[in-house]
């Protein structure tokens, strides 16, 4: 197990999460069940320094390296979790866990009411691992417009609908 701690991001973690979010996203494109399905690309440095810029991002740092991260953007009094990636090389040594719970405690010392989140169902590391951490499937896309147009935006770049979800949860 290594040592890690967990920090809020900085503008400069940025270039890393995208090193980071590329590693981490071979296991997508090495899942049998995915064959043939797209991966979407990572997200530019820009991208993530924006989302940084809103203070909702955290970074798992071992030796001053940037192993791992939770990248959200806030819409209302919701955070939207729009990546949680680990460093294949660090992963399994429950980093991501500890970013999400983190992640938790950052949105509720904030007022945040929920996070939201898409992901595949059925994929492990996904809608299994958030579930884990009090994440619930929104069945009815209709009340959640703005998870309703993101989950319809990842159907038309090629990702199954029938294997993606939205998941929330509520701050206690």
């Amino acid at each position: 197990m290594s040592d890690f701690s967990i920090r809020l991001a900085r503008a400069e973690d940025a270039e890393a999460y995208h090193e980071v979010e590329e590693d981490a996203a071979q296991l997508l494109a090495e899942e049998p069940s995915l064959a043939g399905i797209p991966v979407p690309p990572s997200r530019e440095p820009d991208e993530y320094r924006a989302m940084i810029r809103q203070s909702h991002c955290l970074t798992a740092v071992s030796k001053d390296r940037v192993v791992g991260f939770a990248a959200s953007r806030r819409h209302r009094n919701e955070v939207h979790l729009h990546e949680l990636s680990v460093a294949t090389a660090f992963q399994r040594q429950r980093i991501g866990a500890t970013l999400m719970n983190a992640l938790k405690i950052d949105c509720k010392n904030s007022g945040i009411r929920a996070i939201t989140l898409h992901t595949y169902r059925d994929i492990p590391w996904n809608a299994p691992f958030y579930e884990r951490h009090g994440f619930v499937v929104v069945e009815d896309l209709e009340t959640y417009p703005r998870l309703a147009a993101g989950h319809a935006a990842a159907v038309e770049f090629g990702l199954p609908a029938e294997r993606r979800c939205a998941m929330i949860h509520f701050i206690e």
